[in-house]
């Protein structure tokens, strides 16, 4: 479903700002698995999730999603086969349009558009019946503006646009993380519901130590543009979230040691 060979991206390349952002990211998805990535800041799981959408072009390698090479695909050409939540509830959606207008949007996702009727009696009839799935009440609101909405509605509301047509990948960037707890929880229940009943292939970035550990069939930890980690089947299963925290751990020792050789190296070479 998803192939990445071997990608690398470096921003402001032979400058003093120079970042090795990715640096060979080989990984490959099969259908309907959800892979969950965590990392430190800086350790590139978001730029993998931006290199996959298309945000910028790689460097180096490729990606293919449902067997297309998308490498030189812009990001609008493949929003028609990716969805995506973003971590601001801001993003996703326009604040404007109404609920009814947004959702009329995310169903006509990657189609071509001409004039006509915008909302058929059979599409709103869908609308009410997939916002009352979220359990908010939103489904007699649909002509409120979303952005008159709290953020763990819009949140909400951006993960049905964003599956409303299936999408061949789905891709949720710390989708939670500027939720209040309540919210994020109802939030994550919502994503486990939608991942398994329509049988969709996720990557999931995550600062949460307890969804990294008790979501999805498989996880992967990044750091310094490469993936360090890759822990599926029984392994995953068996995680805890201390566990992770160990593996954290170690990383930051590991940090150290090399900062202490380098310096080492240094002085006495001077």
């Amino acid at each position: 479903m998803l192939e990445v060979r071997s990608i690398a991206k470096t921003f402001n390349s032979d400058t003093p700002n120079e970042v090795r952002s990715l640096r060979g990211v080989s990984l490959t998805l099969e259908p309907g698995s959800w892979v969950i990535i965590i990392g430190t800041n800086g350790s590139g799981k978001s730029t993998f999730l931006n290199a996959v959408a298309g945000t910028f072009f790689v460097d180096d390698g490729s990606i293919h999603i449902a067997g297309k090479d998308v490498t030189r695909w812009p990001e609008f050409t493949r929003a028609e086969l990716i969805g995506r939540v973003f971590q601001n509830p801001f993003c996703g959606t326009s604040p404007s349009l109404t609920i009814r207008e947004n959702l009329s949007l995310a169903a006509r996702r990657g189609l071509s558009r001409g004039l006509g009727w915008g909302l058929k009696s059979s599409l709103l009839s869908r609308m009410r019946d997939e916002v009352s799935r979220i359990n908010m009440g939103l489904e007699d609101r649909l002509e409120n503006a979303i952005g008159s909405l709290s953020g763990g509605q819009r949140q909400a509301l951006t993960l049905l646009m964003a599956t409303w047509l299936r999408p061949e990948l789905l891709l949720l960037d710390e989708h939670t993380a500027a939720l209040d707890p309540k919210s994020a929880d109802l939030l994550i229940a919502l994503t486990e519901q939608v991942v398994a009943t329509e049988k969709l292939t996720t990557l999931m970035v995550t600062h949460s130590m307890h969804q990294a550990a008790s979501l999805g069939d498989r996880l992967i930890m990044m750091h310094r543009g490469q993936i360090i980690h890759d822990l599926q089947g029984a392994e995953k299963r068996r995680l805890r979230p201390d566990d992770l925290l160990a593996r954290f751990e170690e990383v930051r020792r590991a940090e150290q040691l090399d900062e202490s050789a380098a310096q080492m190296l240094a002085e006495r070479y001077i």
